[in-house]
């Protein structure tokens, strides 16, 4: 069981023992000390031009992503390439185009205790369904990347029971994220790809014990940003199934 800790902590808990599989690997997007809340997709290094990494196209800025499933690796994709994967049977099972849709949960149903209940370690995490695993998966960035928290599934149950939405959520491609950091009560139901951004930006900003305020600014800039971006959702009284974009 993971000691209970926060973001103002003065030391982060060792990443658990997890022969499962890992989290998506996300080549350019995660190397990139930059901040993510500049572009929707990442950036590549000064004087560097992005390319497809199908087609090796010019990429333009907000460009979408595909993930390798396979690999567990996301691909940064043009928008011919996008286009070509934008349905389910597109790609044989083996990349899958990451949707756009960016839903506030507004009316999110998620006390303290049940929160305690996950053993989640710090006060930010995000989850999605593994389709290899067969199960939901959590993740909470680190200074060392996105690293695995077991998932206590009874809480998680009560989650999804309370919140319908989340039987919305699309496998492997979009996640729920939390952020509860410093008084912070947040969730938002993002394509993947945007909380590997938050995950870059805390590994490569992190200095010290307390991580330092270049990294709480550039955190607050993700945040803000998604805040500006993602669709206010309140559950309606039928709670309808919710379309994906």
């Amino acid at each position: 069981m993971h000691s209970r800790s926060s973001y103002r902590s003065a030391r982060w808990p060792a990443p658990p023992r997890s022969p499962g599989l890992a989290s998506p690997r996300l080549g350019r997007l995660a190397q990139q000390p930059r901040r993510p809340t500049d572009s929707p997709a990442g950036a590549a290094p000064a004087g560097e031009e992005e390319r497809c990494e199908l087609c090796d196209a010019p990429l333009q800025p907000g460009h979408r992503h595909l993930l390798d499933l396979d690999k567990r690796t996301l691909l940064c994709a043009c928008r011919a390439c996008a286009t070509l994967f934008d349905r389910h049977a597109a790609g044989s099972g083996h990349y899958r185009l990451l949707p756009d849709r960016r839903l506030a949960l507004e009316d999110f149903d998620l006390d303290d205790a049940v929160w305690e209940q996950l053993q989640i370690p710090v006060e930010m995490a995000f989850f999605f369904r593994n389709s290899a695993l067969d199960r939901v998966v959590a993740f909470y960035p680190s200074p060392m990347g996105a690293t695995e928290s077991r998932l206590e599934l009874g809480a998680w149950r009560e989650i999804e029971r309370a919140n319908p939405a989340l039987q919305t959520m699309e496998e492997d491609v979009e996640a729920l994220l939390i952020n509860r950091a410093r008084g912070r009560r947040g969730q938002w139901l993002v394509p993947i790809d945007d909380c590997y951004r938050l995950v870059a930006v805390i590994r490569t900003r992190w200095r010290g014990f307390t991580g330092g305020k270049e990294v709480w600014t550039e955190i607050d800039s993700f945040f803000e940003q998604l805040a500006r971006r993602a669709k206010p959702y309140r559950r309606p009284r039928s709670e309808p199934q919710l379309e994906r974009s």
